[in-house]
């Protein structure tokens, strides 16, 4: 059985002992593959009273979809069926194509966490609370938490996941502050007193001001919703049926011009552009690499939201519904360049943008997506300028997933996985390649830290 810590200055003063910081997904996930693999002592540190859900699973409605198919979100990579089976099990129908519900997706994500904390034998113990620091110590670190109590532990692995939205140029103080404005939409209650005989504008158009639109039009909600970008596009659909796989032969290049040209190529030449997209998706990261520091400048600054939406594609039903809400005018998408939020003296919010007459909303929700590393992060693991990422994305880690320091040195014992890692790897957010990095961690993960 799981244990839960009691509140008591210092805790898990053994050798051996794993502290992960994060109870979502990357958390999860990585403290079952500890405890199956290892015979170390865990200690889960997070708030989460039922680990695994996380904010893309635990606040999913029943309308809300996996964006990728049952056989890439297993836990086990070499078992593709284990979540077909699983939903199987618990009597719902469920086939490897299928795009199964978040929320019963995160009820399987606890449930494989729960499982393996049985089968631990009282090696892990649980820590409901919220880290605030991670001090070096001679030993090993410390974890402290926001009551004040100590974890200390031989190696500490942050799976902290995405960074909430950030704040964009132009919000007026008093707009932030505003009932009328959602900062997050994914915080419990967050979207309750949006009006539902008001317009609301949406400040992005990707998979969360999809899930957001969702959301207010499932009680049949027919006033204008407004989706903005500064271009203006919508995730793509993937297909109801799996197209064929392709293998494009590609080669690492220094150069982004010949990457593209390949890809334009094979689908001039009639390979179906979801299925180069796909195979695309696994080579990312070793393409990544390859490309000089401008190159991968470039690819953010000209192709980096065209990626984002060929590559992070609807669930067909949900790509349907979509296209209802837009053909009866419910759901509205266009480009534009917010400059200024400010309050309107009679209630809700009026809305600049560039070059069009200041419109007035009854809410306005950030959908923006993750923002970048947060200083509450930066503070948890030290000083924010010696731990970014390249562009910064993220955090900067090895291979292996070790975070290093500012002059590019390994902090032994400090670990990273997850969203994060993102910068000095491409693909970092989605099921198959956290997996991919928690089997290759836990593969090098010493028993003892190294005498430095």
């Amino acid at each position: 059985m799981t244990s839960i810590v009691a509140r008591r200055p210092l805790i898990a003063d053994k050798p051996d002992v794993v502290a992960i910081i994060g109870g979502g997904f990357s958390g999860a996930l990585t403290a079952r593959a500890v405890l199956q693999h290892t015979d170390r002592e865990v200690v889960l540190v997070s708030p989460e009273v039922r680990p695994g859900r996380g904010v893309a699973y635990g606040t999913a409605e029943p309308w809300h979809l996996l964006n990728s198919r049952a056989a890439a979100m297993s836990v086990d990579a070499d078992d593709p069926q284990h979540l077909v089976r699983w939903m199987r099990a618990q009597g719902l129908p469920a086939e490897l194509t299928d795009f199964v519900p978040r929320a019963r997706y995160g009820d399987y994500l606890a449930d494989q966490f729960t499982a393996a904390s049985a089968a631990a034998g009282g090696r892990l113990r649980r820590h409901i609370a919220s880290a605030t620091a991670v001090r070096k110590t001679p030993d090993g670190y410390e974890v402290v938490d926001d009551s004040g109590c100590v974890v200390r532990a031989d190696h500490v692995i942050l799976a902290v996941g995405s960074p909430p939205p950030q704040r964009l140029p132009g919000i007026s103080d008093a707009a932030f502050r505003s009932v009328e404005f959602v900062a997050d939409p994914w915080a419990v209650g967050a979207l309750d007193a949006v009006p539902s005989d008001e317009p609301v504008l949406l400040l992005g158009t990707g998979l969360t001001a999809i899930d957001v639109a969702l959301s207010l039009t499932a009680g049949g909600r027919r006033t204008p919703i407004e989706a903005l970008s500064r271009h203006g596009l919508v995730p793509q659909a993937h297909p109801v049926t799996p197209p064929p796989a392709v293998d494009l032969g590609l080669r690492e290049s220094p150069r982004l011009a010949p990457l593209i040209r390949r890809v334009r190529q094979a689908v001039a030449d009639g390979a179906d552009w979801t299925a180069v997209m796909d195979h695309l998706r696994f080579q990312a990261d070793r393409l990544w690499a390859a490309l000089d520091t401008d190159a991968q400048e470039r690819f953010l600054r000209h192709c980096f939201r065209h990626w984002e939406t060929h590559r992070h594609r609807m669930a067909p039903p949900i790509a349907a519904r979509v296209a209802e809400l837009r053909a009866e005018g419910t759901l509205r998408v266009r480009s534009g360049r917010m400059t200024a939020i400010v309050p309107d003296p009679d209630g809700g919010l009026i809305v600049h943008v560039e070059g069009e007459e200041p419109r007035r909303y009854g809410a306005v929700i950030t959908c923006s997506g993750p923002g970048p590393v947060t200083p509450r992060v930066s503070a948890l693991i030290g000083d924010d300028s010696t731990l970014r990422g390249p562009h910064g994305l993220g955090i900067d880690t090895d291979d292996d997933g070790r975070v290093l320091d500012a002059d590019g040195r390994v902090q032994p014992g400090l670990w990273l996985v997850g969203p994060l890692r993102r910068g000095r790897v491409w693909e970092a957010t989605a099921v198959p390649e956290i997996r991919g990095q928690v089997d290759r961690m836990v593969a090098v993960l010493p028993a003892r830290l190294p005498t430095v």
